[in-house]
């Protein structure tokens, strides 16, 4: 194979790789590769399509950006194109970039921001009032997500100058604080957490309910005007401190460079900073300051030839690997962490990394006392790369087959990469526990949320379940901002709770793959939780609906000695233990419906409750199976199943008809 054989073979392989981690990052917002290894290898096939003309092709990933529009969102066509930018990964690449401004006859002063690391979008303005906003998607046709938008606070809605058009460019980010403590609550969850903030950011403006975007705690940078009518503007730092006028949040610092020297030192000082920032920055940006300027040099088909991202290599060190603790999680995932010789990274000291779980710790061949490579992902997360070297006598780590918490023995399930401890009474899972067996669609206690669990879990209240029904009214009195009325109001709430149906006791338990409508087929099939407790994995798995897997885990959880004490004791504490049949009638006996849209009428709790009144039962899921879906407003893709596979749509009025 010729040079030019191998470089065609080459840039097709890159095209591949390079299409599939766009579609990674910014249509699923999972990337699988960091930041500075995607752009190495676009930054390789650039080279080769500049070197041989010949080989570049119209749909190269070169050409455009990278995202596309999502179904879910109206597109939106860019009236200013938003441009990439071209990445540079050392100071000569700085030069060689000021060297080609100065080719074009021009004498440049630069500017030099930080690069946050977000999601990019458009914010529109009409009469000064805020009109849409809109993802960048390809470049020239994004999403629109004016509504999520509108959820992040220091976004003006209306200018303090009225301007007939304004478009800016912008990157919405979640701070460093408020994603530590997302990805917090998405362990409490037993949520697969976020890998760093912007995927967190993505994934957050990116939802179809504005309601979850608001609680994300979005915030945005301005930092570019795309298209303006009634003001002139002549540079960029003049419009970055016009649009602060107008009350916009810019881009925090920028400074003017008059040499490209002055530039790179800028950006020297910005990679010193930037472990101490509240938010992510993955770069510092250097742009030609003057507008003309700008017009003179012109675009690329993907990017601006009067700006330059310098991106930022992650700093990786290494250390000495001196133990491995495992730490107990509250979803009962037990998690390795390798404890290091400190060492100083982005801006902080850092002795402690997480390993994953086994199959990590067994790829890497990681060993106690192995000099490791340590980094921090998005600058945030401590993680080892890799071992450099074995210790003497290094023995391969394996985890503990016992909880560490409490000893009770841990699973493995199939397919699954965590190690788990499934006992209920496990300390370091008791909060979640809690939660989760106080929530609505368990045994439904209110007023005990997360924070007055928490408070009772820190003051010894509550070791278990069980002690929410035996809380003394005097000790909660006594809480900071409770009082007898509170406390009165919470006992009441647990007592309600006794009354509660099996189905919802057997969810509350939090067994693994049970959720609430298997809880609801559990307690139908066996009536009792002593008939439950006693059903071996056949009689189980047996049930419409159940599987192999959910069998197995509800027989590994009453094997275990502490789950059936805490019944027991539930069950000395009055807790109903009997399903109570709440069947009206048969009319929708062996019928399966599935509800989709929104509902005027009902929620989809109660149309649920009513079809499983009648004999029938819900599906998330539409398929030949399925004999009706009910459809409300603005329903999707299953309604549009349902209408491929000939499957009878009905509306709430012909429902109401049904039920009556």
């Amino acid at each position: 194979m010729n040079e030019i054989e191998r470089m065609k073979a080459r840039a097709a392989e890159l095209r591949e790789i390079i299409n599939y981690h766009n579609k990674r990052y910014y249509e699923n917002d999972a990337p699988e590769i960091e930041d500075f290894a995607y752009d190495r290898l676009l930054h390789e096939l650039i080279e080769i399509e500049e070197t041989y003309p010949e080989l570049s092709t119209p749909d190269s990933p070169t050409k455009r950006v990278g995202g596309k529009a999502d179904a879910k969102f109206t597109p939106v066509e860019h009236r200013v194109v938003m441009e990439s930018l071209q990445d540079g990964f050392s100071e000569d690449d700085v030069r060689a970039f000021d060297n080609r401004v100065r080719d074009a006859g021009i004498t440049p002063v630069y500017v030099v921001e930080p690069k946050i690391d977000g999601l990019s979008v458009s914010l529109e303005y009409e009469n000064g009032v805020f009109v849409r906003g809109s993802t960048r998607g390809d470049g020239r046709i994004g999403e629109d997500i004016t509504e999520n938008l509108k959820t992040i606070r220091s976004i003006p809605m209306r200018l303090k100058q009225t301007l007939p058009l304004l478009e800016v460019r912008s990157e919405v980010y979640m701070s460093k604080a408020v994603f530590i403590e997302l990805t917090k609550q998405q362990e409490l969850n037993d949520e697969k957490p976020f890998k760093n903030p912007r995927n967190a950011a993505a994934g957050s403006l990116r939802q179809k309910d504005a309601r979850i975007t608001r609680q994300r705690k979005l915030d945005i940078f301005v930092f570019n005007v795309q298209q303006i009518e009634g003001k002139t503007l002549t540079s960029h730092k003049q419009s970055l401190d016009y649009l602060r006028d107008l009350g916009f949040t810019t881009i925090p610092f920028y400074t003017e460079c008059a040499t490209i020297e002055d530039a790179l030192e800028e950006v020297r000082r910005i990679g010193g900073i930037r472990g101490s920032l509240a938010f992510d920055i993955d770069g510092a940006v250097i742009k030609v300051n003057d507008f003309a300027q700008r017009e003179a040099l012109g675009s690329t088909s993907k990017f601006p030839k009067w700006a330059l991202a310098y991106k930022y290599p992650p700093e990786e060190k290494q250390t000495t690997l001196r133990d491995i603790e495992i730490n107990v999680g509250r979803t009962g995932v037990l998690t390795p962490t390798a404890v290091f010789d400190p060492i100083l990274l982005a801006g902080s000291t850092v002795s402690r990394a997480t390993l994953h779980n086994q199959d990590f710790i067994t790829e890497k061949g990681i060993c106690i006392g192995d000099t490791v490579t340590v980094r921090k992902a998005g600058d945030i997360i401590p993680e080892v790369v890799c071992v450099n070297t074995h210790a003497d006598s290094a023995v391969p780590y394996t985890m503990p087959d016992v909880c560490p918490s409490c000893g009770a023995p841990v699973i493995r399930e199939a397919g699954e990469a965590a190690i788990r401890c499934v006992n209920p009474d496990c300390p370091s899972q008791l909060l979640r526990t809690l939660i989760h067996f106080c929530s609505r669609d368990a045994m439904d206690i209110d007023g005990m949320g997360e924070a007055v669990l928490e408070t009772f879990v820190e003051n010894g209240m509550v070791k278990n379940a069980d002690d929410l029904f035996h809380l003394d009214k005097d000790a909660i009195a006594a809480i900071d901002r409770m009082g007898q009325k509170s406390a009165e109001n919470l006992i009441a709430a647990a007592n309600k709770a006794k009354e509660n149906d099996l189905a919802n006791l057997i969810f509350a338990l939090g067994i693994r793959h049970i959720g609430q409508k298997a809880g609801v087929l559990l307690a139908e099939h066996f009536g009792t939780m002593d008939a439950l407790m006693n059903a071996d994995e056949t009689a189980i798995a047996a049930i419409d609906g159940f599987g192999g897997i959910m069998a197995k885990s509800v027989v590994a959880f009453f094997s275990l000695p502490e789950s059936r004490e805490l019944v027991e004791k539930l069950k000395q504490s009055g807790v109903n233990m009997t399903h109570k049949s709440t069947v009206v009638d048969d009319r929708f006996a062996g019928l399966t419906f599935v509800l989709t849209g929104t509902l005027s009428q009902y929620t989809r709790k109660e149309a649920s409750d009513i079809i499983v009144a009648r004999g029938g039962k819900t599906a998330s899921s539409v398929s030949k199976k399925t004999n009706y879906v009910l459809a409300g407003e603005d329903a999707g893709s299953k309604l549009q199943k349902a209408t491929d596979l000939g499957v009878p749509v009905i509306s709430e009025a012909q429902f109401a008809e049904m039920i009556q």
